[in-house]
Parts: structure tokens; C-alpha cells; sequence
């Protein structure tokens, strides 16, 4: 049964909250007689017509005619639940919280919010005991050395506390016990190896600690340094954890939001190392996906505070790639988006050593439209000269233009199209009005000339082959029903995987059809295999996906049984006790595998 807060811990919170500390830390504020003035932070205006009134504990603006509590206040600012509004100010006043739970006061007692907490406070433990590491012994004298040659100071490694974990991989297990931390806790914890849990997970790595938006720490990621490159990931990233997910979470956002929300913008840029040397340069609206591509998620998390989200990823083929993909995703959430173009650098850590801060922030200001460097890119690769060229420019530009919610931006990007490539504008409406059917036509065109020269490559129709084409429509509720159950780590076929991450792609990027998705295949082979599924599925998807669905967790379970089979057979040979106990374990593993597989053959 759900727990709730109790008024009498509402009303304490209410009670120990200044409004005016609150709300100065999201607005200038200046007093005028016995109440506070700003700029209003739910419009823009220049002349401050916000009022706080800390006798009444109360906001009002007058131009706007925003007005409410310190509570109401947080919830717009956070975007936070009321609930999660009172706990993220008892933390902030240092009020207790008590819950009622069927009439009976008490204590949470969540477990998983009881763990929750518990993998905090260890992070947070953690994290300051790698910055130490760092910082004040010889053993992480080098890799301060690194981080020092690569232009940052003093002051910005102990804003992000920035840390070394130690080269012996049994170190940090042992210290822990020692404070008291249970073997099982530990175990769980994400800090270890789950093939060997007594190894740290992370060793010998310069360390970046991963702050909620509250500045707790809820995960790290760790940099190689030294030893062999080929044997050795350059970054390690905490999974998912109860306390983390990376998905939904944001590197810097506790330091960003601020200036995020002043500037109605935010930089989202590579990776940890990015996006510290913008903060260092006082660039403070920068923050970085953890590991992943930028995810709808954490588009979410921004969107709320922002007009405009610019884009600062590397200049390499996979930088100009997450770019492209970037500007479709952030579209289609209805932002207007720039792409920074970093001048005389790779990234902007090497751009604040070699140029200094002010080329860092003169690249920022300089930042182009969305629209402006797709069409730079285009020309870089289709001539204009060129039919051929202006064909395929107008199919790469389509896609861009699908995500776009507004007809008269549409328009004026479809004119700027035309403009570049020296295209007639009806021609290209028309093409864009049968963008689907010009799409399956080109890649008929494609694989007819590759069947004549013979080069065309042979792909299997395999199962799981079969499985995903099921799905391709142009109504994507198929694939996000397939989705929803099996994943490309499920799938063996290679080919399966590659049209599985491709449909994902253009699921997240909000342009799902048949004819994005025949636009992103590379293979000709795999897209005349896609083109010939259309038809065979057109009649009967629903059902065809459904039975595809079970093919595959049926062929996953298979897999799982049959690797379970091998491993009893190993144990067999063994005449340890613990190996027999274990074959025990792995029959009723397989018992149970099996039971589900006759399930799904129905």
C-alpha cells in the first residue's frame, strides 16, 4: 500500500522554508521595503515585475500573474511531483519526513527506497574517497598530472570531484568492510566485478562522478590512463542501477540548471571531459549524455527550461552521425536547434588549452541553424551539378523536414533546399509529397543495377531476419510492440540487428517509415530483402509480429536451455560438493526454461 507524507511533516517543511533563500537561488532578487524583486523566471521580461513576499511566504508576478507557495514554486522550477516537491525541500531544510501508511504513522520503510538511499550515501562516500586518491596521495600523483597537463584547475577538479581509483582491484572491497558496509550490500552496489566481486569494477582510471540533479553521487565512469589500449575499454561507465538510470540522467545537469534555465538554452556535447572544460571556460549550460546516444529521456529532463538546444559533438564521421540523429530527435520535441562549430580544435578541452576560453565562447555565439549545417554537409557530398547528387540530397533532407512541426518552417527549409541545390520548388514539393514511393523506387533502381553487374551481396533469410522485416510498416506501433519484448542483444543474425537498431533509431528520432528506414539500410542486399517483406506482410502484421515476437523469445529460451545442458555436462566431471550443489541449481534453471518454451510452442 502507498505511503504518504503527513501534514503535520508538510506543514514543518512549509514552516523552516524561506521563500526568499528558495527562490534566490533560481532569481536575483532585491529587496524593496519588506519584500524581494526579480525578473520573472516563468516569462521573459526585462523590467523585474516578480514579487516575493517572505511575511506571507508567498510569489506573484505581476506580469505574468504566476503566483503560489514555496512549494508550487519548486514543483514548476524542478518539475516535480508535490510529493517529490516536499522531499526535495525537507532535504534542502533538514526535516525528517514522516509517512502514513492505512492510518498508522511511521518511518518509510520502502525497501527499495531504504536501498535506494543506502547506494547513495556509498556513492557519495565513494566518490569522495577516489577524489582523495587524487588529490592527496602519491599513488594518483599521475593522473593529476594528466588531468593538470590537460588545462584544468584546481577549482574545477574539486567542483566535480574528480578522482583515481586505485590500481589493486581487491582494495576498495576491503576498506569497505572495514567501515562497516556488508559483503552482500557491496555486492550489489555496481562498485565490483559480478564475475568477481571482490575486484573493484573500476581500477587504475582517473574517476568522474555522476550527480543527480540534487548533487548526490549516483554513479561514475572511469577513464583508462595507462597500460594497453587494446585490452582495455577508454571509458568504463557504471549500468543501470535502483539509484541510476543512464538513459534518463544527465552529466552536469546539478551544475547546468541554473545557467540553463537563465539562458533558455543548453549545450549538449560528448562526453565528461567536454563538457567540464565549457564550465571551466564559464560556459555553464553544458551538459553530456553518460555512455549512450542522446535519448528522449534526457530531452525531456531539459526541454522544460529551454528555446534552444545546440549541439557540440566531435567533427569525426561518428560526431557529424550523433549530430544528424541529435537534430532529428530534439525536432521532434518541438526545439529549435544550432550546431556549434568548433574552430581549431577536435573538442573544446583542446580548444580551451590551445586558444583559451574566449574562441570557446565566440564558437558558442557563433552557432549555426540546424537547417544551415545539414545543408553545408549535403553539398560537401552530392554535387549540385549533379541530378544524381540533387536527387539524393532532396532524400537526406526529407527526413529532417519529416520531424519538423511547424508547415511554414517546413516550407522555408524546403525553399532553402531548393536555393541551395538550384532545384525547382514544385518538383521538390512533389518529390516530398511521395518521398515513400520515390524511396522504394530508388531502391529498386539500386538493387536491379547491382543484380546485372552481379554484385549485389547474398543475405540469408534467416528467422530472426524474418522476425524484425515483420514489423516494417509505416505504422510504427508494430516495431514498438516488438520492442517492448526482445531486444537487438537478443537477436544472432547480424543482418537482424543492424534493421533492428535502424528501426530504433528512426522510433526515437520520431520519423518512423518504411521509407526513413529503407533511407538509413546500407546494404543493398538487406534493403531488397526490407522492399520484397513489405508486400509479403501487408495483409496479416498484427499476427505476423506476434508469432514473430514468440519465434524469438522462444529461440533466446532455446539458447539459454542449451547453454545451461553444456554446463551441467562440464560440472558432471567434477566431484566437488559445490559443483554438485550447483548442478542441482542449473537443473531447476533449465526445469523452468523449459516449462516456459512449451508455454510459448503452445
Amino acid at each position: 500500500m502507498a505511503a504518504f507524507i503527513t501534514q503535520e511533516s508538510i506543514d514543518e517543511v512549509l514552516n523552516r522554508a524561506d521563500i526568499v533563500q528558495i527562490v534566490g537561488e533560481y532569481v536575483p532578487l532585491t529587496q524593496r521595503g519588506s519584500n524581494f524583486f526579480g525578473c520573472c523566471p516563468f516569462h521573459n521580461e526585462k523590467t523585474p515585475s516578480f514579487c516575493v513576499a517572505a511575511d506571507k511566504r508567498f510569489y506573484h508576478c505581476f506580469g505574468c500573474g504566476a503566483s503560489g507557495t514555496t512549494l508550487n514554486f519548486v514543483m514548476e522550477m524542478e518539475k516535480l511531483s508535490f510529493p517529490a516537491a516536499v522531499e526535495f525541500l525537507a532535504k534542502k531544510v533538514g526535516v525528517q519526513l514522516n509517512y502514513v501508511d492505512s492510518g498508522r504513522e511511521n518511518q518509510r520503510e520502502d525497501p527499495n527506497e531504504k536501498l535506494k538511499g543506502e547506494l547513495v550515501d556509498l556513492y557519495n562516500r565513494t566518490a569522495s574517497l577516489f577524489h582523495y586518491m587524487l588529490v592527496q596521495t602519491e599513488a594518483g600523483k599521475f593522473a593529476l598530472d594528466y588531468i593538470t597537463n590537460r588545462g584544468l584547475t584546481r577549482e574545477t577538479i574539486e567542483k566535480f570531484k574528480i578522482g583515481y581509483s586505485p590500481a589493486d582491484r581487491f582494495w576498495l572491497k576491503s576498506f569497505l568492510l572495514k567501515k562497516n558496509f556488508s559483503t552482500e550490500f557491496l555486492d550489489k552496489s555496481g562498485l565490483f566485478s559480478r564475475k568477481h566481486p571482490d575486484m573493484a569494477f573500476f581500477s587504475d582510471r582517473l574517476m568522474f562522478p555522476i550527480f543527480d540533479r540534487k548533487g548526490d553521487c549516483v554513479a561514475m565512469g572511469g577513464r583508462f590512463l595507462r597500460g594497453d589500449p587494446q585490452k582495455s575499454p577508454k571509458y568504463l561507465n557504471s549500468g543501470d542501477l535502483i539509484q541510476y538510470k543512464k538513459g534518463s540522467t544527465l552529466y552536469a545537469f546539478n551544475f547546468a540548471k541554473q545557467a540553463i534555465r537563465e539562458k533558455r538554452s543548453v549545450i549538449f556535447c560528448e562526453g565528461y571531459m567536454d563538457c567540464i572544460a565549457y564550465h571551466q571556460c564559464g560556459i555553464c549550460n553544458a551538459v553530456a549524455p553518460l555512455g549512450t546516444s542522446l535519448t528522449d529521456e534526457q530531452i525531456a529532463i531539459v526541454k522544460p527550461f529551454v528555446d534552444t538546444i545546440l549541439l557540440s559533438f566531435d567533427s569525426d564521421g561518428a560526431g557529424q552521425k550523433a549530430t544528424v540523429r541529435a537534430i532529428n530527435m530534439c525536432r521532434s520535441h518541438g526545439i529549435t536547434v544550432k550546431v556549434i562549430s568548433l574552430s581549431g580544435g577536435k573538442d573544446p578541452a583542446e580548444i580551451m588549452i590551445n586558444f583559451g576560453p574566449e574562441t570557446l565562447t565566440n564558437d558558442v555565439s557563433s552557432a549555426i541553424l540546424d537547417s544551415d549545417y545539414l545543408l553545408s554537409k549535403l553539398q560537401e557530398l552530392y554535387p549540385k551539378t549533379n541530378p544524381e547528387g540533387k536527387m539524393k540530397a532532396c532524400m537526406d533532407f526529407f527526413s529532417y523536414l519529416d520531424v519538423l512541426q511547424s508547415d511554414v518552417q517546413r516550407e522555408a527549409c524546403l525553399e532553402q533546399l531548393c536555393q541551395t541545390f538550384e532545384i525547382d520548388l514544385e518538383a521538390a514539393r512533389r518529390d516530398y509529397s511521395n518521398r515513400e514511393g520515390l524511396s522504394r523506387r530508388i531502391s529498386r533502381n539500386a538493387v536491379a543495377g547491382q543484380n546485372v553487374s552481379g554484385e549485389q551481396e547474398k543475405i540469408r533469410l534467416t528467422s530472426e531476419l524474418r522476425a524484425v522485416l515483420t514489423s516494417l510498416t509505416d505504422d510504427p506501433q508494430y516495431f514498438q510492440k516488438m520492442r517492448q519484448e526482445i531486444s537487438a542483444d537478443d537477436l544472432d543474425d547480424p543482418h537482424a540487428r543492424e534493421l533492428f537498431a535502424i528501426m530504433g533509431e528512426c522510433l526515437d528520432g520520431g520519423n518512423f517509415s518504411v521509407g526513413s528506414v529503407l533511407n538509413r539500410i546500407g546494404s543493398d542486399g538487406l534493403r531488397n530483402l526490407a522492399i520484397q517483406s513489405i508486400e509479403e506482410y501487408s495483409s496479416h502484421v498484427e499476427e505476423s509480429v506476434n508469432d514473430s515476437i514468440v519465434l524469438v523469445k522462444r529461440n533466446i529460451l532455446d539458447k539459454k536451455s542449451r547453454n545451461i545442458l553444456m554446463e551441467i555436462k562440464r560440472l558432471e566431471r567434477s566431484s566437488l560438493q559445490e559443483d554438485r550443489t550447483r548442478i542441482k541449481d542449473l537443473l531447476a534453471q533449465k526445469i523452468e526454461l523449459d516449462r516456459q518454451i512449451a508455454l510459448l510452442k503452445g
